[in-house]
């Protein structure tokens, strides 16, 4: 864009050129009157920006969230005021949580009819509040058309520096419709912190003294460059690496090094092996509840363990844990120093060779399953891995479904068209089929699957429209249906045993409702009927959904809900 441009244009325009300028190419949103001169400019540059109209903002929230995990830059939201901003909230909350740059932008009434509680008038910097608690890293409304490159240039530094993260801005209607010269602002290059080496001296003795050591990866801000020179990294000291919760695609799952996923349903021999570990290097994630077991893995505030906790964002180190090292570094700059680390006295000088090999001999062993009949969604898994490319995304949202998908499929290292895993951290429901929706048209090239319960899927399937408005091609979305919120079903067993309530549902026909879309649309009963399926979906290149139908026990699995039961009324009795 020319720094010269003198040239007055409407400031929605402007905000169209700055994100043509900043690289975007799609938008997601729900269209409202409070930016409708936005909407214009989208009209006007159509050429090189394409908005995706949602028929939901939460949907689009969680499409745009699934954007800034796919590219590494602030996926981008459009929604209007009130209704159109509490909708997209849960967007905006995943994307916190998971450390996902986005940028949500607001409409807003009118200068003039501020603090009236004017037609769906809301206080966003209320609402959104920023904080390490909030919702967003940054809240911001422009009132000066001539300042609009200014805030955009912010929001997008704010959303990629650190540890990365949500931002909004807020539009009135009236600053849109004002004519402007501003010139855009060229394309956001985050500033990068570096480990100091100091610390690095120090984490390499740490490393060289030690005798059971384990790595955890995870959070946001890593790239397919820094994914490989983490792996060359844990070759060079043949050091086990565990990923983070739901951050399973930040190392090849294939490779000999992988120990497994550190988060709900944990493996116990990984579990076991963390809790023996004398030395645990966590590069990237927050430690949070999910990761460490409710703060008993690593047990808080000082681990059993050591410590050496190395993130973007200054604020979480030391926020729950007293490291014995804390390093603050972009995840790009640590998997590179760590890259050119190296052991002093050679690899087959290091006590834990075995532990690593064993380490990943149980990861091994936790992919196989005792069959399951009639359907056996652990098969189903495998059927997938062995008829997709490896470098499929898999997608998610939030129930016990997603155990089978993250314990029998194996993720690949980000891939260089971005990542294979999108699944909320946050424990969002309906997150993983708009996810979908937005990766398919993102990445026509790729295959996109979902994974969702029925609960999960009804919250935001109504996308299946905007999968096929805007040409969605390779996206197969699997409903795994028990009838039942099947998570909350099992909490009820061993709290409530025998006391059900609330958890059961009445579905639709799944298939005969994706066929109403326009989609492809098979029902499954037995695990042989799924292969077929799939095989036709994959020859048909369309969006295709597969209903799976299963007995509400499955919602763990027959042995586990029974034992849950069990124990609780044990438990009871005494």
């Amino acid at each position: 864009m020319d720094q010269q441009r003198t040239a007055s244009r409407p400031a929605g325009h402007v905000l169209v050129e700055a994100l043509i300028e900043q690289g975007v190419t799609d938008v997601f949103g729900v269209p409202g009157e409070s930016y409708l001169a936005v909407l214009d400019g989208f009209h006007e540059h159509r050429d090189r920006i394409r908005f995706i109209g949602c028929r939901q903002e939460g949907g689009a929230a969680f499409m745009a969230e699934a954007q800034g995990k796919l590219t590494g830059r602030p996926g981008i939201c459009f929604v209007t005021r009130g209704p159109g901003a509490t909708n997209a909230s849960i967007g905006l909350h995943t994307a916190f949580q998971d450390s996902t740059p986005m940028i949500l932008f607001i409409g807003q009434v009118a200068s003039d009819q501020r603090d009236r509680e004017a037609f769906q008038e809301v206080d966003y910097r209320q609402m959104f509040g920023p904080g390490t608690l909030g919702m967003a890293k940054w809240v911001g409304e422009v009132q000066d058309p001539h300042r609009l490159p200014e805030y955009i240039n912010r929001a997008f530094h704010t959303a990629l520096q650190g540890r990365p993260g949500p931002v909004v801005l807020v539009l009135p209607e009236d600053m849109l419709t004002q004519l402007t010269d501003a010139p855009v602002l060229p394309r956001a290059k985050p500033a990068v912190a570096w480990p100091a080496p100091a610390d690095l001296l120090e984490l390499q003795a740490r490393l060289e003294a030690a005798q059971r050591p384990f790595v955890i990866v995870g959070g946001g801000g890593w790239t397919a460059e820094a994914c490989a020179a983490l792996q060359d990294f844990a070759h060079a000291w043949r050091l086990p690496v565990g990923c983070a919760f739901r951050f399973q695609d930040l190392y090849d799952n294939r490779d000999p090094m992988y120990a497994g996923d550190v988060g709900i349903g944990i493996n116990p021999a990984l579990a076991q092996r963390i809790a023996d570990a004398d030395l645990i290097l966590a590069i990237g994630p927050r430690l949070g509840e999910m990761t460490t077991g409710g703060y008993t893995l690593l047990q808080a505030p000082r681990p059993a363990q050591q410590l050496v906790h190395i993130h973007a964002g200054p604020e979480e180190l030391g926020r729950v844990y007293a490291a014995d090292l804390m390093i603050q570094s972009s995840m790009s700059a640590a998997a590179l120093a760590l890259q050119q680390m190296h052991p002093t006295g050679g690899v087959q000088e290091l006590p834990w060779l075995d532990w690593t090999r064993d380490a990943h001999a149980d990861y091994q062993r936790n992919q196989q399953a005792t069959p399951v009949a009639p359907m056996d969604l652990a098969a189903v898994m495998q059927q997938l891995d062995r008829l997709l490319p490896a470098e499929s995304i898999f997608t998610n949202g939030a129930g016990n479904y997603s155990g089978w998908l993250h314990r029998f499929h194996r993720y690949t290292a980000l891939h260089q068209g971005g990542r294979t895993q999108l699944a909320p951290t946050s424990g969002a429901m309906g997150y993983g089929f708009p996810a979908a929706v937005a990766a398919s048209l993102l990445q026509s090239q790729r295959w996109v699957v979902n994974i969702a319960g029925d609960g999960d899927f009804l919250m935001t399937g109504q996308e299946m429209a905007t999968a096929m408005a805007h040409g969605a091609r390779r996206l197969l979305c699997l409903v795994v249906d028990n009838g039942s919120y099947g998570t909350i079903r099992m909490h009820q067993e061993r709290e409530y045993p025998g006391r059900v309530s609330g958890s059961d549902l009445h579905n639709p026909d799944f298939a005969a409702l994706a066929r109403a879309y326009g989609w492809l649309a098979f029902s499954a009963a037995r695990t042989e009927e799924v292969e077929p399926a799939l095989r036709e979906a994959i020859a048909a290149q369309r969006p295709t959904l597969i209903h799976l139908k299963l007995p509400v026990d499955v919602s763990t699995s027959r042995t586990t809900l029974a034992s849950i039961r069990d124990a609780a009324l044990r438990r009871q009795a005494t």
